[in-house]
């Protein structure tokens, strides 16, 4: 699913950031692992190809993204990659559903109502489906991002920072979310935090 070899990545012309080499089979749950500001977020957004490397060989399902125009790029993360934010980035003046549909859209999939019901009642939030974002509570918003980056059935599913806030229970609780959710669509996931409490929670590590 994904293949790592000699990645760089740079913000200006002063200091490159060198990734590890590393590799994650599909449907591996993974984890990055570091403290804030050694480029976690970075190499997630470089896997998700929200940003291109400066050299290196990046693979996602046997892609090289750094050879795809943007809108090749722009297609094949919207039928390939689902992203949990650290912040949710909905649009507050929709609905949560027409979030998601607005997701299925974008992503080059059928609008599909039912699709939207069973992931949003699979989330245990299906009453929240005609409430506008500006109406739900910090913790529902987390819930909805996931279901947006699960609802196109993505093959990898990648999460930033997803229990950097939340007290123990709650924090065991979004691992578990978001397994079950990798597992209940095939997907591969990869999560980038600091929270340590998480880190027995996944076999294939790549420390930063």
């Amino acid at each position: 699913m994904l293949q790592i070899k000699g990645l760089k990545h740079s913000y200006d012309a002063k200091r490159d950031i060198s990734y590890p080499d590393w590799e994650v089979n599909q449907g591996n749950h993974s984890i990055i692992l570091g403290n804030s500001g050694c480029g976690k977020t970075t190499l997630l957004h470089l896997i998700g190809g929200l940003m291109p490397p400066k050299s290196g060989l990046l693979q996602v399902a046997g892609q090289d993204l750094a050879s795809f125009s943007n809108a090749k790029l722009d297609r094949f993360r919207g039928e390939n990659i689902g992203i949990v934010f650290q912040k949710p980035h909905l649009v507050r003046s929709l609905s949560v559903k027409e979030n998601l549909m607005l997701s299925q859209y974008l992503g080059k999939k059928k609008t599909d109502a039912k699709r939207v019901e069973q992931v949003l009642n699979h989330l245990g939030i299906q009453e929240l489906s005609n409430r506008k974002i500006h109406e739900i509570s910090q913790g529902q918003a987390q819930r909805v991002s996931i279901a947006r980056a699960v609802i196109n059935s993505p093959k990898l599913l990648l999460a930033d920072e997803p229990t950097a806030s939340l007290d123990d229970e709650n924090c065991q609780k979004v691992i578990d979310l978001l397994k079950s959710q990798a597992e209940e669509t095939g997907a591969t996931l990869i999560v980038a935090t600091h929270d340590h409490r998480v880190k027995s929670e996944f076999q294939n590590q790549l420390p930063l």
